[in-house]
């Protein structure tokens, strides 16, 4: 039976909060932390299983600390995102020590998708409109059709994704007429300015940039025919490696920007009006505890997620 299915992208989670998972910060009053929301939004829009990719030394730490914790109210699943899974003929270059990036991460689910998904990061809030809205397309969505991948992703207005603390990194997106993904440009730097969000550009100069348009922030939805295009790049980019292949890294955008290149896929995006928000810096920790006791005096959230 093909199951909707929730991949949330964790294998990097314990090098950006510490030295484990049990360092991880806990933002709601019961221990919860920014993935147990997400978890719970997915569930709530219909989503039956949630499949974790991390790595294989997390699992232990992994399990107790997050996944037990979710694991009566939903199917979970545990994947590995490990830098030796290579396709037959290839070994990990000399020096290379990370996995291969947000792409290899999806293929390591190749045995357990086997119906609609949707990929997260694991550090992100998204809001319960955005899972939704992912949720209701891939309910309605076929596989590959008219030679095209049919695809989505849930789109983030900029205003709702900036931080007080410094400049992030937005895929900013351009949207034909129908809400078909025409680009993403990754855009640095951008900082928060009393005339509104805008880019500091290396020369100083401020450049502003409409508040309004929608970001990427990682939440796609896909068919699992995906699967088998990912195998095939995955060659092809391996092959083409030279001696930078120690840092090269196989990302969704960049795979998701070639197809739409070769009008090989419409993608919708789907505009969320909730805030997204997430730790890029260390200052947004109160910041983002102070968002989720919000919600939970609005009656967003319980004040103990899943009782336990």
């Amino acid at each position: 039976m093909r199951k909707m299915t929730l991949v949330i992208m964790a294998a990097g989670i314990g090098s950006r909060f510490g030295q484990g998972i049990k360092q991880l910060t806990s933002f709601g009053p019961s221990g919860e932390i920014i993935m147990h929301y997400s978890i719970y939004d997915a569930i709530e829009a219909g989503f039956e299983r949630v499949v974790f990719v991390i790595r294989r030394n997390m699992l232990e730490d992994f399990r107790a600390a997050i996944g037990d914790r979710v694991s009566g109210k939903t199917e979970i699943v545990y994947v590995f995102q490990e830098l030796e899974d290579l396709p037959e003929g290839f070994a990990k270059p000399a020096g290379r020590t990370k996995p291969w990036g947000t792409g290899q991460a999806i293929l390591a689910c190749r045995n357990v998708i086997d119906g609609p998904f949707a990929v997260i990061n694991a550090d992100d809030y998204y809001g319960k409109d955005a899972f939704r809205k992912v949720y209701a397309y891939l309910k309605r969505t076929k596989d590959t059709r008219d030679g095209k991948f049919h695809f989505c992703m849930a789109g983030v207005v900029l205003k709702n994704t900036l931080s007080e603390n410094g400049g992030v990194t937005r895929g900013i997106c351009s949207v034909d007429a129908d809400g078909e993904l025409i680009s993403v440009t990754e855009t640095k730097n951008i900082i928060t300015t009393k005339d509104g969000p805008a880019v500091k550009e290396e020369d100083g100069e401020i450049r502003l940039l409409d508040p309004e348009c929608l970001v990427s922030m990682n939440f796609w939805g896909f068919t699992p025919d995906f699967i088998g295009e990912l195998e095939e790049g995955f060659v092809r980019f391996l092959e083409k490696l030279d001696e930078n292949g120690a840092a090269a890294e196989y990302l969704l955008p960049t795979i998701i920007d070639r197809l739409l290149k070769e009008n090989r896929v419409e993608l919708t995006v789907l505009g969320s009006e909730d805030r997204w928000f997430g730790v890029t810096f260390r200052d947004d920790v109160p910041i983002v505890k102070q968002e989720i006791a919000e919600l939970i005096r609005q009656g967003v959230y319980p004040e103990n997620l899943f009782g336990n």
